[in-house]
């Protein structure tokens, strides 16, 4: 890449005429302060919480593409129902993409930020789709001896949010735990932690063919929400491992309802006296996702000793405390290649993610189908 002092950085734009707009933008390569480096983003992730901030809602069935092929500008219409969501942010050009890693080339004069000179670092911190990032030093996770970039890009959302959850477990007072979507990239992730760990954890899939990734990885407790007996299945894989706390990434339609109500089967099923309240152990599901859009329907069949609740990973880090999170922090860096590594279905360039053919397979969110951006490519 030819030093122009100019970096190209993905935009996304919510017009209030009604219209998404995504561009690539020249703009200046950021001076490093004292206390923080300039790093090469050499690769970034597509998750499902960047879709949000990148894609929305809207509908690219209607995409439109002008511009060159190296800074083409695409826009798509918005349904005139998600206007109001979006109102704080219109009309606000957004960098998009929450972590990445790649090569720090300058440094600033304090002693930590100089010893990250040349080092392949991972970072968290926004604005990711974009070729250069300035942030501060203790902000990057240097990456072990050997490891590229692309094997650091995705090594802060989906592996600290696996980890956070077994710590909210624990801190909560609960011994196991359900996952929905549970083939995802995440749900392997936390697979692995929680057979190392020792934790019992029970999968939701949709499919046979999701169960068969679990499976090949040694889960232990997996349950098929397509098979005529799911409900039946769940229960049992409740009551063989006591979980009372869930986090479901679906968000919609009527799972959570359905896993409440069978912790609720599973807990009277070891009662030893009958109550018209219900169960007194309290069962809680924790939406962290989207992947239905539609109501979360709620039919109460479990007791009065329940909650339903949303759970975002910044937040619970805020709760953890630094000393916490650095000891997540270390766990990730030493496992990189092992429990927290990361596949990829393609590498593409920042022009490449803004092609409406590409935008369609990516945004479908498909399980086992991950998309990563190289910038400098």
């Amino acid at each position: 890449m030819a030093d122009t002092g100019k970096s190209l950085q993905l935009r996304s734009l919510v017009k209030s005429s009604g219209e998404l707009e995504l561009s690539l933008v020249e703009v200046p390569i950021p001076e490093p302060g004292p206390d923080e480096v300039l790093v090469r983003i050499e690769a970034t992730p597509i998750n499902p919480s960047d879709l949000g901030l990148l894609l929305g809602p809207a509908d690219l069935s209607t995409v439109q593409v002008a511009g060159t092929a190296a800074s083409p500008v695409v826009t798509a219409k918005l349904p005139p129902r998600a206007m109001p969501m979006l109102a704080a942010r219109l009309d606000e050009s957004m960098p998009v993409g929450n972590e990445g890693a790649g090569t720090v080339v300058k440094a600033g004069a304090s002693a930590e930020a100089q010893a990250l000179l040349g080092k392949t670092v991972a970072i968290l911190g926004g604005a990711m789709y974009a070729q250069h990032r300035c942030v501060k030093a203790a902000d990057c996770l240097v990456l072990p001896e050997g490891a590229t970039a692309a094997d650091g890009a995705s090594c802060f959302v989906n592996p600290l949010t696996a980890l956070s959850m077994v710590e909210t477990m624990r801190l909560e007072g609960h011994t196991a735990l359900v996952h929905t979507a549970a083939a995802s990239n995440l749900g392997q992730m936390l697979n692995k932690i929680c057979l190392k760990d020792g934790v019992g954890l029970v999968n939701i899939v949709r499919n046979a063919a999701q169960a068969k990734i679990l499976r090949d990885i040694g889960a232990r407790h997996i349950v098929d929400s397509s098979a005529p007996s799911f409900l039946d299945d769940l229960t049992a894989a409740l009551v063989e491992t006591g979980a009372t706390l869930a986090f479901d990434a679906i968000g919609g339609g009527k799972l959570a309802s359905q896993i409440l109500a069978c912790m609720e089967v599973a807990a009277n099923k070891t009662a030893t006296s009958y109550s018209r309240y219900g169960s007194s152990t309290h069962k809680q599901v924790y939406i962290y996702g989207s992947l239905d859009t539609g109501p979360t329907e709620l039919f109460r069949a479990y007791g009065m000793a329940w909650g339903l609740g949303g759970w975002l990973l910044t937040p619970f880090l805020a709760r953890l405390g630094p000393e916490g999170v650095q000891r997540l922090r270390a766990r990730v860096a030493a496992e990189l290649k092992t429990t927290f590594a990361s596949h990829y279905t393609a590498e593409i360039s920042l022009a490449e993610a803004l092609k409406p053919e590409v935008m369609a397979a990516y945004n479908k969110r498909a399980t086992g189908e991950k998309y990563l951006i190289n910038p400098s490519k």
